[in-house]
C-alpha cells in the first residue's frame, strides 16, 4: 500500500458516519443471539393467530348485518 492510499483510507475512515444503535436494538440483537430459536417460534405463533385464509362470504354477511351507530353513543334518543 502506498502512502497516498493509506492517507486516503485513513481520511475515509474518519469521514464515515458512526452508526447509532439504540438500547432496544442492542437488546433485541443480544436476545436473538442468546435464543436463536426465537424467530422460528415467533413465525409459528404468527401462523397460528394471524395467517389464515379469508372467508369472503362470512365477511360479507358480517358487513351486511352491522347496525349503524349513532354519532354520539351516550346521548339518549329524543
Amino acid at each position: 500500500m502506498t502512502k497516498k492510499e493509506s492517507l486516503l483510507s485513513r481520511i475515509l475512515d474518519e469521514c464515515t458516519p458512526k452508526t447509532y444503535e439504540s438500547e432496544f436494538t442492542k437488546f433485541a440483537r443480544e436476545l436473538k443471539q442468546q435464543r436463536p430459536h426465537l424467530e422460528a417460534e415467533q413465525r409459528k405463533s404468527r401462523a397460528i393467530w394471524w395467517d389464515h385464509t379469508q372467508d369472503l362470504e362470512m365477511q360479507e354477511r358480517a358487513k351486511e348485518s352491522r347496525v349503524k351507530q349513532q354519532a354520539y353513543v351516550y346521548q339518549t334518543k329524543v
